[in-house]
């Protein structure tokens, strides 16, 4: 099995897929990849011979950030939003969609299971 970025990628797959499975790289990232170091898309990742996979390795290392250093960037990014206070800060401070949407309806991922009023009786 492949270890690449901290991940064991799945052996079977063909290699941009495989490559998917890595947080940060994604369809286009993994094509990237593969032309840059001239791998054949068709090819299975248990065909790479392991130079081939080291190199893989130092390119991702060099050009990408992925997995945990990715992760805590995100979270930095968000943290220091909250901090500023700005209005993307206090939505997520909230937990309420940060992007624009709606909230009156729908929003029910980031608000939680429905709460029903309390006191309301008929």
């Amino acid at each position: 099995m492949a270890r690449i970025a901290g991940v064991n990628i799945p052996t079977q797959k063909r290699v941009p897929i495989a490559l998917q499975y890595i947080t940060g790289i994604g369809a286009h990232s993994a094509e990237l990849i593969c032309e840059a170091l001239k791998i054949d898309r068709a090819r299975r990742v248990n065909q790479l011979t392991d130079s081939e996979v080291l190199a893989i390795r130092e390119y991702i290392d060099a050009n990408f950030t992925v997995e945990g250093d990715l992760r805590r960037e995100v979270t930095m990014n968000i943290k220091r939003l909250m901090d500023l206070g700005c209005y993307r800060g206090l939505r997520h401070r909230k937990g309420l969609p940060v992007r624009g949407q709606r909230t009156h309806t729908n929003a029910r991922t980031r608000k939680g299971p429905a709460k029903p009023i309390a006191g309301k009786k008929k």
